[in-house]
């Protein structure tokens, strides 16, 4: 198990965290604006109530000023009474508002999490496997969750408060320069070194919530690593190891995460400070004034109160901020996956000139690097060409590391060719649709993979979805794999997480059955059988001949068993064809098949 996590993005990308500082979190999170368009009308309906709920509650010290310099004054019990009744039913107004605001954004917004889910998910299915290879799957999933809630967060309160709450001091404001202009500018005194703490604030807080969410990311990493490899920890006694590097990422996100608290800290003090002084300011001078009988008592209390009211607003804009960028980020984040260019769902036109009366499996003169490789690097696959007839069965034999895997991943345009083309019955597969071509194809691979579902959907998944009982019985007998019936429900036995509730050659087999269960034209096998017993290898090939019969098949083959199921053999010695024959053909003219074979029966002893 690896104790650091893969990276996240293509090397060739630039540091993001760097990139936060020139980004606009305003055109960022405009991004989101596909996704909030259906629900609009309730977003700007809660934005407006809420502003008038803000502003019913700015009435209150108007009301304050009036049994204030009126009924207090005078001594007007009845009209003391009466004040008390009209704040009464504005603090149930204002709280009734903000409660219907609540309402109006709750379930809209769950709405546009779900969607956005639902499209992150729907596009990592269509990406190619270059991009999952190069991406570490706990940065996907940190953004499939915890980036998604944060966006969700975001438009249900920073995103109104940050309106309603600038829309409250510019009222506050205005409402406090008609009461007394005088100590309304000495409120307004700390209004410049606010803002200039904000713009330095956020610029900052954004480069430390990028980092953040990405080392979230990482340590998702390490954790879905250690639980689909705990056999190998325990195994090898490694929880040490991975406790070390657990905790040394958890240490460098607590650390990035004081960074964050340190920052909110600073400006969130600044903020605070501030006003508290200049209202400090306005109190004493107030009362001079209301001494000297310049201003009116009431005038002061309405005066002060509104200031008080505008707390809120003002001490908010720090975390809200906060809030804003890691919205951005997160915003950042989530389409970063989403701008991947994804394999094309279409055909592509066939050329005028498109081959004609060529039929079975054919690669013509294939070339194939990695795109992420170096440009000057050698190619993994170098001028391949290799002619399965239809019908015919092929073994396809390689030292390790010759390219077997690659070729056979070419066949389903896992990866895609870099020069060069393959055919089915004639047909380029780049013209045909990825659907089409996978519905001609199945492949087993050396590495099984099974999902959280029954046996029957694991076997299933690989033909139409009218298949039923018979098919999978047939695959099942093929695969050898009758052991299911003996599994606590049978065929509707819930398999564990990537299938490590059975064995290898269990796996193996189920695998197995997948890719035959279709009755497929085409098969593609990598090494299917090498985790399996003599006796059950013995078994399965015999059904295989069957099915082999009637498909037309390349297989990946280490041992002398496997290969003598194909028809012909082709031997991959360094990323390109060099030798295509039977096998006793090979045996007597090739040294280093004669060798490759020789070395496998010597380890089957």
């Amino acid at each position: 198990m690896p104790t650091t996590p893969a990276t996240a993005k293509d090397p060739e990308q630039t540091d993001e965290t760097e990139e936060t500082t020139d980004r606009s979190a305003v055109r960022t999170l405009l991004r989101l604006w596909p996704y909030v368009r259906p629900v609009r009308v309730r977003l700007f309906s809660a934005a407006f109530v809420a502003v008038l709920a803000s502003c019913v509650g700015l009435v209150i010290p108007l009301v304050l000023k009036w049994m204030v310099d009126g009924p207090i004054a005078d001594r007007d019990p009845a009209g003391v009474w009466l004040g008390a009744l009209y704040l009464l039913l504005l603090g149930f107004t204002e709280a009734l508002l903000f409660g219907l605001r609540r309402w109006l954004v709750g379930r809209p917004l769950a709405g546009v999490e779900a969607a956005m889910r639902a499209d992150l998910y729907r596009h990592l299915q269509r990406l190619p496997v270059a991009f999952h290879d190069r991406w570490a799957s706990g940065q996907l999933l940190s953004r499939g969750t915890t980036d998604l809630m944060l966006l969700r967060m975001f438009l249900a309160f920073p995103l109104t408060f940050l309106l309603v709450n600038g829309v409250t001091i510019v009222v506050g404001v205005i409402i406090m320069l008609m009461q007394d202009w005088s100590l309304g500018l000495v409120i307004l005194g700390p209004a410049i070194p606010v803002m200039v703490m904000c713009v330095v604030f956020e610029k900052r807080y954004a480069q430390v919530a990028r980092r953040a969410q990405d080392q979230v990311g990482d340590l998702t990493t390490v954790v879905e690593e250690s639980v689909l490899g705990i056999r190998i920890i325990k195994g090898f006694g490694r929880h040490k190891s991975q406790q070390r590097a657990f905790r040394e990422l958890s240490r460098t996100l607590r650390g990035t995460e004081l960074r964050k608290a340190g920052l909110l800290a600073t400006i969130w003090g600044v903020i605070v400070t501030l006003p508290e002084i200049a209202i400090g300011a306005a109190l004493v001078l107030g009362t001079v004034q209301v001494a000297d009988g310049v201003l009116s008592a009431g005038t002061l209390v309405a005066f002060l109160s509104t200031a008080l009211a505008l707390r809120w607003p003002v001490d908010s804009i720090g975390f809200l901020l906060a809030m804003s960028q890691e919205a951005a980020t997160a915003t950042e984040r989530y389409f970063e996956v989403l701008d991947e260019k994804p394999e094309e769902p279409t055909a592509a036109p066939a050329p005028a000139a498109a081959a004609v009366g060529e039929s079975g499996l054919q690669f013509h003169d294939v070339r194939f690097r990695y795109p992420d490789a170096p440009k000057d690097s050698p190619p993994v696959l170098d001028h391949i060409d290799l002619h399965i007839r239809p019908g015919e069965s092929m073994a396809l034999v390689g030292a390790t590391g010759s390219g077997k895997t690659t070729l056979t991943a070419l066949v389903p345009r896992l990866h895609e060719v870099t020069s060069g083309h393959i055919t089915l019955d004639g047909e380029d597969i780049t013209h045909m649709s990825r659907e089409e071509l996978r519905s001609r194809v199945a492949v087993a691979f050396e590495e099984p993979t099974l999902f959280s579902a029954p046996v029957a959907d694991n076997v299933l998944m690989g033909a139409a979805d009218t298949a039923g009982t018979p098919e999978l019985e047939r695959a099942l007998a093929v695969a050898q794999a009758d052991f299911v019936h003996a599994l606590p429900q049978g065929t509707a036995t819930q398999v564990g997480e990537q299938g490590h509730s059975l064995s290898g050659g269990q796996r193996q087999r189920l695998a197995l059955a997948r890719a035959v269960v279709g009755r497929p034209r085409f098969l593609v096998l990598d090494d299917p059988l090498s985790a399996l017993d003599v006796h059950t290898e013995a078994a399965v090939e015999a059904a295989l001949r069957d099915v082999l019969a009637d498909t037309t098949a390349l297989i990946v083959a280490h041992r002398p068993s496997t290969v003598l199921l194909a028809d012909r053999v082709a031997l991959l010695s360094g990323g390109r064809i060099t030798a295509v024959g039977t096998h006793q053909e090979l045996l007597r003219t090739n040294a280093e098949y004669a060798h490759l074979m020789a070395g496998t029966e010597e380890a089957a002893r």
